[in-house]
């Protein structure tokens, strides 16, 4: 009996079932049939009206296949699925055992979040997803989007875009390879080449993965993101983006090359305020200068960019290094200046120049505007220049002055003026045999040097008041070194890698900070620096006021 039972169970199941699936005809002018044209169809003619499951469908014409359990539809097809969706186009089939119907002719389709139009649509009613194979535009509240190729789940309110897609609004055109779009939150993820343009100032983004907010203009990148500004291109492994705000967060292998200076920045975080033409770098930074033979190189512990291009401040904190084949440095922080192409270095200056070493209290150097080239050097007070003896290593040759000034010649060294209360102290060797012959001692007023290859090959003296050669024999020895000699070779840069080491007190240090601490002090020494900046053109100038 039991038995029984359940097999009058499953067999009325499956005959419900069967009915349930079955297309209905609700309403048409004419019904016939033309077996020799549309063997087992049905005919309809005339404000037909049929549904399945849910779904409604009206039409001028139709063929049902009732043993199938599918239908053509022709002329004014209209789809509507409860209050979801509505669909129009010119031709239609539906399969009501598998609930996929094809449009075609004029396809739209709308539902509360959007509207679609393509030539050609593919629906899934189980699943409820839409596909397009040849071309396809949706628009809704705030972008339109046009692709090859396209599906959108109605569930998950979710637009999947392939080959040559775009996303337009009055702000922004984004063109991308591939790409989630939901249309209920207008964001968009990339998971190919992606551009990001504003309309407005022709700023782009560019990247391979990542996240889009339409409503705020807000950006994440993970893979080769780009920035490109107007004067500024940022490149960096991950990238944030907030255009309304003008700020940008780079983080890893970060590049900015600044188009106008012929400069390049690199560094593993930055942060960029476009409204304040300003920029900082920290952690491996370094500001790369393309001169014309070679590139001078400038690391530090935190870089900022402040200001427009033509008179834009860059300032370098903390270890700073510097290197060029011909040219190196060392100092606590550096100051340049865009407008007037002065560099300043502070605390404890030094440079190398070829085999010479150069320190004072302050060192200025000065580039041409134009050229871009190195152009003047400044040692201001205590100027001292010491040369190793390349066969003797204990012997120094020495020049000492109030302040020196050289000169560059296609960014080389090529002539020194020592200025003020100027001594030398050379040790000459005998050219063949390299052995030490003489040590010559002069005092002057001014001392002038001519240099070719780093090498001193020309020495004038002015105002000469006393100097005197001695056999090596004779020379007192607690006169082979000036007053404040302090030879610093083992400092010296090498090599463009030798600017990231560290001293070993900076070492410890910076071991003690965690990056975020470290980007906490970089923002607020940013912030300080542009506030700074901003009272200064704030604060009148009394002289006109008076």
């Amino acid at each position: 009996m039991k038995k029984l039972f359940l097999l009058i169970f499953i067999l009325f199941s499956v005959v419900s079932f069967s009915q349930t699936k079955k297309i209905k005809i609700l309403s048409t002018e004419l019904s016939t049939a033309d077996e020799s044209k549309y063997p087992g169809a049905t005919i309809l003619i005339g404000k037909v009206k049929m549904s399945h499951e849910g779904a409604t469908l009206d039409c001028k014409r139709a063929l049902l296949y009732k043993d199938k359990n599918l239908f053509k539809a022709i002329g004014e097809v209209i789809i509507e699925q409860g209050d979801s969706i509505i669909q129009y186009s010119d031709f239609a089939t539906y399969n009501g055992n598998t609930k996929k119907a094809k449009s075609w002719g004029n396809v739209e389709i709308n539902d509360k979040e959007m509207t679609l139009k393509t030539d050609t649509l593919h629906f899934d009613r189980i699943n409820q997803v839409l596909y397009y194979p040849n071309g396809g535009t949706i628009r809704d509240t705030k972008n339109t989007l046009k692709s090859v190729k396209g599906t959108y789940l109605l569930r998950e309110k979710k637009f999947t875009a392939k080959s040559k897609v775009t996303v337009v609004n009055p702000d922004n055109h984004l063109e991308s390879d591939h790409l989630d779009y939901y249309t209920n939150t207008n964001l968009a993820y990339l998971y190919g080449p992606s551009t990001i343009t504003n309309l407005k100032d022709s700023t782009k983004v560019y990247s391979e993965r990542g996240f889009y907010d339409t409503n705020t203009d807000v950006s994440y990148f993970v893979k080769r993101a780009k920035l490109f500004l107007k004067e500024r291109t940022v490149s960096a492994d991950s990238l944030y983006y907030d255009k309304r705000n003008g700020f940008a967060s780079a983080t890893n292998n970060i590049k900015v090359v600044d188009t106008v200076q012929n400069m390049v920045a690199k560094g593993n975080y930055a942060e960029l305020y476009e409204h304040k033409d300003s920029l900082f770098i920290i952690d491996r930074a370094v500001a790369i200068s393309v001169l014309e033979k070679d590139s001078m190189y400038v690391a530090g512990d935190k870089i900022l960019l402040t200001g427009k291009p033509e008179k834009r401040i860059a300032r370098i904190f903390n270890n700073v290094k510097i290197f060029k084949s011909d040219l190196q440095g060392k100092c606590d922080s550096i100051h340049t200046s865009q407008e007037t192409g002065l560099t300043r270095m502070f605390n404890r200056p030094i440079l190398w120049s070829n085999n010479s070493q150069i320190t004072g209290d302050s060192i200025q150097l000065l580039t041409h505007k134009e050229s871009n080239k190195l152009d003047s050097l400044k040692v201001l007070q205590n100027a001292f220049m010491i040369q190793q003896d390349s066969i003797h290593k204990d012997n120094f040759n020495q020049i000492k002055g109030r302040n020196i000034y050289g000169k560059f010649e296609d960014d080389d060294l090529r002539t020194m003026m020592v200025k003020g209360n100027a001594e030398s102290l050379y040790y000459n060797n005998n050219e063949d045999t390299h052995k030490l012959e003489t040590i010559t001692k002069e005092i002057a007023s001014d001392i002038e040097f001519i240099l070719e290859d780093g090498e001193i090959v020309q020495t004038t003296y002015f105002k000469k008041s006393e100097g005197k050669t001695y056999p090596p024999s004779e020379f007192p020895s607690e006169e082979k070194k000036f007053k404040g000699f302090l030879w610093r070779g083992d400092e010296q840069p090498k090599t463009v890698e030798d600017i990231f080491i560290k001293d070993s007190t900076s070492t410890i240090h910076s071991k003690r900070k965690k990056q975020p601490d470290v980007v906490k002090e970089a923002r607020e020494q940013f912030i300080n620096e542009t506030s700074k900046k901003e009272e200064k053109q704030k604060k009148p100038n009394l002289k006109k006021l008076k």
